[in-house]
């Protein structure tokens, strides 16, 4: 028995090694739970949320409203029925399905990424390196396989063209699954557009079709189609429905910004994409393309891939250049999708590159080898010290339980004394995803789409505050994704802990409107000093050695409206 066990380590120890360094990776959700630092932007502040509230309402396949926001949140505005990441929450706390999350995403990037470079590249440590800092990346929690299953996704379709229909059964149910796994709108209606101009090119060149291969896209396109078919119904069918969306105005950078976001895209990457390839990525295929010159070869696939992300990158960047504001006022696709997600594909395009350029040293540069050895050991190095929670513990962002301090909102919600169903609230100076993950019912939000009625309505509340700040009130008719309680003096700035010393003593605030919508109390993160002449009764502050919040209550005066 142990020789064979020693037989099958001999063989696979590369692998067992990196899934070894994936399993400390991941080991903090695992030991730490809810005392895990993790992510906030587009993470605490949103889709956790979103997902517990849609997992406790039981609405998967209703059309109906969710009451616990802004009086009534679409449902065709939250994830599908058939998206996996709401199971897990559904079957599993909030924290341990995000746990589980984060280990199918590092999983299925490394063996996605590692059957895929071994089609093409020989040395075996240098496909496992590679698939091993690819699979460490800091993707973006929800999106699951969205990015990190790119790579395994394109395997499986080269594996169809190639094979046909003699491709391995479980290589099309593989295929035919990853749509549960991922997000058709942030990246695969882009990467299946681009396998549709691959099978394109394939019968132009060839003179046949390869039909394996377009069963395969037309496959997967419609399994999409079909999960998705709530926001399909909202999109054609609702009429009414009007997304906050349809009035977007991004995209007024001049030349000289498009160029800067250009540079800024291609050498640093996007905070949900990031390709970490700065400092050690893009030298070594600097590197590597000086060595090709030298030895008078030509790395088409190497610097074809460097070039395409560069086309990326300024695509990104020009999807933002006020010269497309006439396609974006003419016509309503072009504003209200966004584009520019394309630049998604990025980090599987990049770790392919650097997986050539590793081969072309190891072949053609004297001491490749160790050289080879030093620049994947760096690259593991360089990912794995931003794992959430090595990263977010030292800038002093707050843990899962500490973010949403459950006891602390508790006492609230005893406080108050009433069913969290007959009141409405609103915070001042931190995220409304912690009053809804502890069940309060929210006329404030962060979500993808809402009803442009209700932001009209909301804005009004605001609109004092906004007035005051130019760029603020920007950010809200622009985009308006965040129904924030807006103020002027905070700007963009959501998160206040109780050692903050600030005072509140200018706020002004529609506090008619407010209550014409609902609302009957303010959860504020900072002291208001002048609350009576907001219409705000103050009816006491709470705190715990455990929170990093101090809540101070407000309740909206009867008389007000």
């Amino acid at each position: 028995m142990s020789s064979a066990m020693l037989k099958v380590f001999s063989r696979y120890k590369h692998i067992l090694i990196a899934c070894l360094v994936i399993a400390v990776y991941l080991s903090p959700y695992y030991i730490l739970g809810e005392d895990t630092h993790i992510r906030v932007h587009d993470n605490l502040d949103s889709n956790i949320v979103w997902y517990k509230l849609l997992a406790e309402s039981g609405q998967f396949f209703s059309m109906s409203e969710l009451p616990n926001v802004i009086n009534g949140l679409p449902r065709s505005t939250l994830a599908t029925p058939f998206d996996i990441m709401v199971w897990l929450y559904v079957l599993f706390e909030p924290m341990t399905a995000y746990t589980i999350g984060q280990t199918i995403i590092r999983f299925g990037a490394f063996f996605g990424i590692y059957m895929l470079l071994r089609r093409f590249i020989g040395p075996t440590w240098i496909v496992t390196g590679v698939a091993l800092a690819f699979a460490m990346l800091p993707f973006w929690p929800s999106g699951l396989l969205s990015i990190a299953g790119l790579p395994l996704a394109l395997y499986l379709f080269l594996s169809i063209r190639e094979n046909r229909w003699q491709t391995p059964w479980y290589h099309w149910l593989a295929l035919m699954l990853l749509p549960f796994f991922s997000n058709f709108i942030l990246t695969f209606v882009f990467f299946l557009g681009l396998m549709g101009v691959l099978w394109l090119v394939d019968w132009l060149r060839f003179k046949q079709s390869n039909w394996a291969f377009f069963v395969s896209i037309a496959g997967m396109t419609s399994i999409y189609l079909v999960k998705n078919y709530m926001l399909i119904f909202s999109m054609f069918l609702d009429e009414g429905f009007t997304s906050h969306r349809e009035t977007l105005d991004l995209g007024h950078k001049d030349l000289p910004g498009a160029i800067r976001l250009f540079f800024d895209n291609f050498l640093t990457g996007h905070t949900h994409d990031m390709a970490v390839h700065t400092s050690i990525i893009l030298p070594a295929i600097v590197v590597a393309l000086t060595v090709a010159v030298y030895r008078r070869i030509i790395p088409k696939w190497l610097l074809g891939l460097v070039l395409f992300n560069a086309a990326l990158s300024l695509w990104y960047a020009f999807w933002y250049w006020e010269g497309w504001r006439v396609v974006k006022d003419n016509v309503m696709i072009a504003n209200t999708f966004n584009f520019s997600r394309i630049h998604f594909l990025d980090p599987m395009i990049w770790y392919i590159a650097f997986a050539l350029a590793l081969w072309l040293l190891w072949k053609h540069m004297r001491f490749g080898k160790t050289v080879v050895v030093l620049l994947i050991m760096a690259q593991c190095l360089n990912v794995f010290w931003l794992n959430e929670e090595l990263k977010y513990n030292q800038t002093g962002t707050p843990t899962f339980a500490e973010f949403y301090s459950e006891d602390l909102f508790n006492s609230i919600e005893s406080y108050i004394g009433e069913d969290q169903s007959d009141y409405r609230v609103v915070s001042v100076g931190m995220h409304p995803t912690i009053a809804q993950y502890n069940g309060f019912y929210t006329l404030d939000t962060y979500n993808n789409s809402f009803p442009l009625e209700y932001k009209q309505q909301f804005r009004e509340i605001i609109a004092p505050e906004l007035a005051k700040n130019p760029s603020l009130a920007n950010y809200f008719d622009t985009w308006g994704g965040r129904l924030y309680m807006y103020v002027a003096e905070l700007g963009e700035n959501y998160m206040f802990s109780k050692h903050r010393d600030i005072v509140l003593d200018d706020l002004d605030i529609n506090t008619e409107a407010l209550a014409d919508l609902g609302g009957d109390y303010v959860f504020s993160a900072l002291p208001i000093e002048n609350h009576r002449a907001n219409q705000l009764s103050f009816e006491r502050s709470f705190e715990n050695s455990q929170s990093p919040w101090k809540i101070y209550v407000y309740r909206v005066d009867n008389e007000t409206g």
